[in-house]
């Protein structure tokens, strides 16, 4: 161990200094392209080039068509903390540059060998270039040939460090989280066009958008799948002073890996746990526990509302609201989520009316309408080839002679009060409509069709006013069943159970302060606990649905939710899971016959309720094959 008090204390040298500061802000090639592309951005670019050699340890050069540098601020633009952003303490508060803090620049060249070359508009008639030598000395501005903007020539990085090289890995590894930093910009700023290059061979190609949507979805393609853009949902919404837009992935196309999750505050990319808790939390229901949901989101805060010089790297920040933050991006995406395909919150028009006998004996499972499929003119095929395929009077019927129908629906027990209430009939679904003419606009006929029938037991088909919609019964009733159930659930008064033996919980004092300041709010959800002493905490009731839960277990989570987020929907989740097997237990089950009153009534419900694209597990309830998809099917236009 050495003897520091035998060592006496001095200032570093400048170069030292940056060498050490590189340790924060360079940890790899990587680090390296997102500093010098933050600074082309920053610069008011249109074109990035970027070239690649060896994975970044040979070389990485950045070029850029922005503002530039002029001659006189070149040999300052290498210097620790000189920077054009930032002035005063009020500019570091609403700071809106990606860069402000002039570390990057003077970091790297303290661990390669860097040149800098720039034209800025009043140099008329050269570029200027200054470059670093490799006992970190500045070399004097020297005419250059460049075009109006700035290159970032780095050449072997690391090479006066050798520790720090021994810890890069592979070539391939290193220019792979090169290429996703580029991506992640090229998410956020699609005006911009970008070229990437490795060894010479072009990687990324992406020209500017120019504003234009359909090439931004199209950017979206080419960066994170083919069909995203096509399977995502559109966000946009807006408060007092925040403003949320993007586009998240629906459900039922989620992913194993949260390796497509991008969130930017104010163009800048974070990584946050308020904000993955946050759209965790509004895909709680429609998404499997082991899937991860797929967004490129967009959050606009004024920069004195969050503080980004938090973190060496900017990777996270904080906000000074963040309930309030937390809050907004939940309810966006939930509100979104629960329109879904149908695009709207707004209950259809109702397409059949109620009546008062089935055409099977036994209570009816959905609520019939007078007609189906057999009822009701529908509207004509596009083009003369379908003319025929689905007529309005032809009816799709089971092929099998011997259809099982065991599992039929039973309504719950009358004592259970929540799910009796959930399942009460919902009145008149509507009136009857008219039958079309030819004339007749296609408008009229609901989102979802009318139904033609049932394949094995399981799916239901009907016909669309654009194509054909397949329905996985039990899924679309489950979802419709756990939506009431949940409504049932907040509409009345939580049902709480006493517990003969309260269950005590030691929990440190601190908790047990933090606890008791949000037991009002927890008691309403139905569990009750007291604070018995300093660090002690007792159950006393719990809801009525939770009354074989592991409370302790609960008690504990609940504390570190709020530690961490200052709020918990433990409760909540555990409730909706018990709601959901309800739910799926109570659920038409596979090989149930359906009248097409019966099919009908599931569609108009399927229209009514929110979050209808997903069952409860996450799985999509309906899908839809367009006449195009079908004519492709069939190879018809060829």
């Amino acid at each position: 161990m050495p003897d520091i008090m035998s060592n006496p204390i001095r200032i570093l040298a400048d170069h030292l200094v940056n060498q050490i500061a590189a340790g924060e802000v360079v940890e790899r090639p990587a680090a390296v392209i997102k500093e010098l592309i933050e600074n082309s951005l920053d610069a008011g670019c249109g074109q990035i080039e970027i070239d690649i050699e060896q994975g970044g340890v040979k070389r990485l050069r950045v070029r850029d068509d922005g503002c530039g540098i002029p001659r006189e601020q070149l040999e300052l633009a290498l210097s620790r903390h000189a920077t054009s952003k930032v002035a005063e303490l009020a500019d570091l508060e609403a700071v809106a540059t990606l860069g402000f803090r002039g570390e990057a620049l003077p970091s790297i060249a303290s661990v390669s060998r860097l040149t800098l070359t720039s034209r800025a508009e009043e140099d008329a008639e050269n570029a200027w270039e200054v470059s670093v030598g490799a006992d970190g000395r500045l070399i004097s501005p020297r005419p250059a040939a460049h075009p109006r903007g700035t290159s970032v020539d780095v050449r072997d990085l690391f090479f006066n460090t050798p520790a720090r090289r021994k810890f890069l890995r592979t070539e391939k590894t290193e220019f792979d989280h090169i290429e996703q930093v580029v991506r992640r910009v090229a998410l956020a700023r699609p005006e911009i066009g970008i070229q990437l290059r490795h060894n010479g061979k072009g990687v990324l190609s992406l020209g500017a958008s120019g504003g234009d949507e359909a090439r931004v979805l199209e950017r979206l393609d080419r960066l994170l799948g083919k069909g995203f853009g096509e399977q995502s949902l559109a966000v946009d919404e807006s408060a007092v002073d925040l403003r949320l837009y993007g586009w998240v992935m629906r459900p039922a196309f989620s992913r194993s890996q949260p390796d497509q999750q991008f969130f930017y505050v104010n163009g800048r990319m974070v990584r946050d746990k308020l904000v993955t808790h946050a759209v965790r939390q509004a895909f709680s229901d429609v998404l499997h526990h082991a899937r991860h949901p797929a967004y490129v989101l967009f959050l606009q805060t004024p920069s004195r509302l969050v503080d980004v010089n938090v973190h060496p790297a900017k990777h996270e920040v904080r906000f000074r609201e963040s309930r309030q933050v937390h809050d907004f991006i939940y309810r966006a995406l939930h509100r979104r989520l629960s329109q879904g395909t149908l695009g709207s919150e707004e209950e259809p028009a109702d397409a059949s009316p109620r009546v008062e006998h089935s055409e099977t004996p036994g209570e009816p499972l959905f609520e019939p309408t007078s007609g189906g499929a057999s009822a009701v003119t529908t509207p004509r095929p596009r083009t003369g080839a379908r003319s025929g395929a689905f007529a309005p009077n032809d009816r799709v019927r089971d092929s099998r002679q011997n259809y099982q129908s065991d599992l039929a629906f039973q309504r719950p027990p009358p004592n259970e009060r929540i799910l009796a209430s959930a399942t009460e009939p919902r009145g008149e679904v509507g009136a009857e409509p008219e039958p079309e003419s030819e004339a007749a606009p296609r408008q009229s006929m609901p989102p979802l069709g009318f139904a033609l029938g049932q394949l094995n037991g399981v799916y239901l088909l009907a016909q669309a006013v654009d194509g054909l919609i397949l329905v996985d019964i039990h899924a679309a009733h489950e979802r419709i069943g756990y939506e009431r159930l949940k409504r049932a659930w907040k509409t009345d008064d939580v049902v709480r159970q006493p517990l003969l033996v309260p269950v005590s919980v030691q929990v440190a004092p601190r908790e047990a302060e933090l606890f008791e300041a949000h037991a009002e709010s927890i008691a309403r959800l139905g569990l009750v606990v007291d604070r018995i002493d300093a660090g002690s905490l007792v159950v006393r009731e719990v809801p009525a649905l939770l009354r074989q839960a592991d409370m302790e277990r609960m008690l504990r989570d609940l504390i570190a939710d709020l530690s961490e987020h200052g709020r918990s929907t433990r409760l909540e989740e555990a409730i909706d899971a018990v709601l959901a097997t309800l739910a799926c237990h109570t659920s038409v089950r596979a090989n149930r016959r359906l009248t097409l009153d019966e099919m009908n009534g599931l569609l108009r419900e399927m229209e009514r309720v929110e979050r209808i694209d997903q069952c409860n597990h996450g799985r999509p309830t309906w899908v839809k094959l367009t006449h195009e998809e079908l004519d492709r099917l069939f190879l018809r236009g060829r």
